[in-house]
């Protein structure tokens, strides 16, 4: 992976693919802000209201660098490649995208309880200028699909029994200290780790959990919810951000 300078714009990406970048880190002289929303919003609706709030802070569209969603449930690997088209339109429209790059960070993930009728936007991120001399950053959304997005990608596709859960979340945690790294951060930097399942996330998380995460700093929040792909089980994100709720 990558690290992009994306000139300009306060902040630098990690290479991802077609849909969102790995990651995104703040540029010297700037820090990311992690929006919440209290009441979340139709993800278009949502991202326009991201936009001006961005605006409205004397920034520029230019500096939102992460969008967190919730889907109504998993999509099929069709369906979400479908869905990403939409998505990607937009930024592209706004901008956003890069020499063909996609410097944006997402999480996408399917509530359990209470889903949404529709694609939500729960949280965005944008970089904003600081006197502070802290590194902030967000590593991308990520389950245990290694590769491009295809079915085949899907590491032990169909099985839930605990060794096949564990090794997802084994491979899940690797790719989110290789995003990390890829972004020049370190795990005592960390503010929150968000994980992502349905199964037994606490005994998941302690089996699978690696030394260098373990000694992380960081809240870890367990969310109910499916990753956003059908037959893909765990999926977690990580930041270290200024964090606000709109």
């Amino acid at each position: 992976m990558k690290l992009i300078n994306n000139v300009g714009r306060g902040y630098s990406f990690l290479e991802g693919i077609y849909p969102y970048s790995s990651g995104v880190v703040a540029d010297a002289g700037f820090e990311v802000v992690h929006v919440t929303l209290r009441h979340w919003l139709p993800w278009e609706e949502g991202m326009q209201k991201a936009r001006q709030f961005v605006e409205t802070q004397d920034g520029k569209v230019e500096q939102l660098c992460g969008f967190e969603l919730r889907c109504p449930e998993p999509h099929s690997m069709g369906g979400f490649i479908g869905f990403n088209e939409d998505y990607r339109q937009l930024l592209e429209h706004w901008g956003l995208v890069v020499n063909g790059k996609n410097p944006i960070a997402r999480t996408n993930v399917a509530p359990v309880e209470d889903a949404p009728d529709e694609t939500m936007l729960h949280a965005f991120s944008f970089v904003r200028p600081t006197d502070k001399n802290h590194r902030t950053f967000v590593v991308a959304g990520g389950g245990e699909l290694l590769g491009p997005l295809a079915v085949e990608n899907i590491i032990r596709m169909g099985e839930v029994s605990f060794d096949a859960l564990l090794q997802k979340a084994e491979v899940v945690m690797k790719l989110m200290l290789q995003r990390l790294r890829g972004l020049g951060a370190l795990p005592s930097e960390l503010t929150t780790i968000d994980v992502y399942t349905a199964h037994d996330a606490p005994s998941l998380i302690a089996e699978a959990v690696t030394p260098e995460l373990a000694d992380s700093p960081a809240e870890v929040v367990w969310f109910n919810t499916r990753p956003p792909i059908v037959d893909i089980e765990f999926e977690m994100d990580m930041r270290a951000t200024v964090e606000l709720t709109l």
